[in-house]
């Protein structure tokens, strides 16, 4: 990846951008104006690189945009994708409970639009406000969840039932009666269910010549959701809020 040029960055942000993540969304009126203050907003390219050091400087918040958390075998070069995080999302978690590096590759999707605070000021806040304390351990245990998931997925389900549970789950809200899913390749797909491009593709030329799915350039179009949910041995209770 190259390093991309931060297109707009500011110093004063609108507190509703800010009460719009899901760590914040919660305080209260008062505790966001003030802690809005020491926000930073940023513009990043899809071909941005995120670097160790800037992980362990600030805390970044994604307002616009989707990025992937790969783990890579440095001896096979085979990745994974651990969670494909979008809008409301912070990142990396992990730096900033232990602050340590942490062995993750955050690759984004599309261009990006993120908030961030200085590290040392998020742990402050942290241990300062409890309704902020509160608000990270709901979205900690979250997370904890979705990771139990697809350790489950993983383990006891084959592709195809991967497959449909990470369309669902990344499924947009119907547009002129369409359900679609944009800006996913194969190879992201791929390292989404843990599989390899082709196995995935070869799923989705199955679906598509049983008129399951239209695919196009990076974006799927579901014409038979109520298929996908049987192939992902989902409810469709379950398929709509938990994916």
């Amino acid at each position: 990846m190259v390093m991309a040029r931060v297109r707009s960055k500011t110093t004063s942000l609108n507190a509703k951008l800010v009460q719009q993540c899901h760590l914040f969304s919660q305080l209260p009126h008062d505790l966001i104006s003030d802690i809005t203050l020491h926000f930073r907003r940023d513009t990043w390219t899809k071909n941005t690189y995120i670097s160790q050091k800037q992980l362990l400087e600030r805390f970044y918040i994604l307002t616009d945009g989707r990025i992937e958390m790969v783990r890579i075998n440095p001896q096979t070069g085979r990745c994974i994708s651990l969670e494909l995080l979008g809008p409301g999302d912070g990142f990396d978690l992990i730096a900033l409970l232990d602050g340590k590096p942490h062995d993750m590759v955050f690759s984004p999707i599309e261009a990006l639009q993120v908030i961030s605070v200085p590290m040392t000021k998020m742990r402050e806040w942290i241990w300062t406000y409890p309704e902020l304390n509160q608000q990270l351990m709901i979205y900690i245990a979250q997370k904890f969840r979705e990771r139990e998931n697809m350790a489950t997925d993983f383990s006891l389900y084959n592709t195809r039932i991967r497959l449909s549970r990470i369309i669902l789950k990344n499924i947009n809200n119907h547009v002129q009666q369409q359900h679609t899913i944009s800006g996913l390749s194969d190879d992201v797909l791929a390292r989404l269910v843990g599989s390899v491009r082709q196995v995935i593709n070869q799923q989705l030329q199955t679906w598509k010549k049983e008129g399951v799915i239209e695919k196009k350039r990076n974006q799927i179009v579901v014409k038979n959701l109520q298929k996908i949910i049987d192939d992902a041995h989902l409810s469709l209770v379950r398929a709509t809020e938990s994916y």
